[in-house]
């Protein structure tokens, strides 16, 4: 039913404007239009990806990842967002060890962080 259909992000967050500088010049995302009267919409990935960016009330309250990207070169995008000052969040999983700021767990390489609302965000790569 749902398989074949594109699916969108929506990203509650306690400031638009300090939001838009994060996720288009730390993260580097497209913004998509210029009305802002309801959120920001951003295009990520090759794919038809999209985050909508809304200001609300209960932004950064949910405790789990909200978004995450399926990156190639996890080491590379980490650095580059230390040099943002975006702090790295640590998990203890079993099994799972550190090498800096990712996770490694079997075949999978992880990096959590948390936008300026407190989402928490995630990089993934296999």
């Amino acid at each position: 039913m749902l398989g074949d259909k594109n699916v969108l992000s929506n990203i509650a967050v306690k400031d638009l404007a300090e939001s838009k500088k994060f996720y288009g010049e730390v993260l580097g995302l497209k913004q998509m239009g210029d009305d802002e009267s309801m959120g920001v919409m951003y295009s990520s990935g090759p794919r038809g990806g999209r985050l909508f960016v809304y200001q609300a009330p209960t932004a950064g309250s949910g405790k789990a990842t909200i978004a995450s990207w399926e990156v190639d070169n996890i080491g590379e995008i980490v650095a580059e967002l230390e040099k943002h000052d975006v702090k790295f969040e640590h998990y203890d999983f079993p099994g799972a060890t550190h090498e800096g700021n990712i996770h490694i767990m079997g075949g999978m390489k992880a990096a959590w962080f948390r936008d300026p609302s407190g989402n928490i965000l995630g990089l993934s790569q296999m």
